[in-house]
């Protein structure tokens, strides 16, 4: 059997939010938003999470989220970095002999384990993938004067999504790649699939989410997630 570690990246601060507390420790329907996702990680097929903080956290996620809610899974804790790179190299240098990888962002409450296991099956099939759904309204490129400069073909448009499956070999690679010339990037990186493109440059296969893993941001994405759970 291939061994497939989840990374849970759990040390974004939010800024968005307006709350002194980081969005990932925000209570939805009686739980922390962190629970979520670990929750889903847990049921499903992967061998081991890998769950990245904030600064001066590992403790209180130790003890407040992974003994609190009985996470099994979780075979390491650590800090992440500056940046949400940061934190996704961090947690590849302490991935041990993992065979595939899935990265997902703490913040999106809503993925399941049947959606994950499926992301194993096609991870094994194609090396990297990630989910995503069609994008519904249609999107404007606008210059820096706040000028319309293109109206892309929205049939070709998905808005990407967490967790992204990748090869361990590869994505590391592709780190390492991108960290050795991170001052030559002149764009802002904010997916894995992204470094894996420009560095590797092979093909990403997009498999289709769900419209409800919403990542949330801003305070309404509160709001819509407790109506998600009350939907459920």
């Amino acid at each position: 059997m291939k061994k497939v570690t989840a990374i849970v990246l759990a040390a974004g601060q939010g800024k968005r939010m307006n709350s002194a507390v980081a969005k990932q420790f925000l209570i939805l329907c009686d739980k922390p938003v962190i629970y979520y996702s670990l929750k889903a990680f847990e049921e499903s097929m992967v061998n081991e999470i890998i769950l990245v903080t904030g600064e001066g956290q590992v403790d209180y996620c130790r003890k407040e989220i992974v003994e609190s809610y009985h996470i099994t899974k979780v075979s390491k804790i650590i800090e992440g970095g500056k940046e949400r790179y940061d934190s996704v190299y961090a947690a590849l240098k302490n991935t041990d002999q993992a065979d595939y990888v899935l990265i997902h962002d703490g913040a999106r409450p809503f993925i399941s384990a049947d959606q994950i296991n499926r992301m194993i099956d096609s991870v094994r099939e194609y090396s990297a993938c990630i989910l995503g759904m069609p994008v519904k309204e249609t999107i404007k490129v606008v210059d820096a004067e706040g000028d319309i400069t293109a109206t892309p073909d929205r049939n070709t448009l998905w808005a990407a999504q967490t967790p992204q499956g990748f090869e361990f070999g590869s994505i590391r690679k592709a780190y390492e790649m991108f960290y050795r010339r991170k001052d030559e990037v002149s764009i802002t990186i904010t997916d894995d699939a992204m470094i894996y493109e420009m560095f590797l440059q092979k093909p990403v296969k997009m498999l289709r989410g769900d419209y409800n893993n919403i990542k949330i941001t801003t305070p309404e994405d509160l709001f819509l997630a407790e109506e998600i759970i009350r939907r459920k």
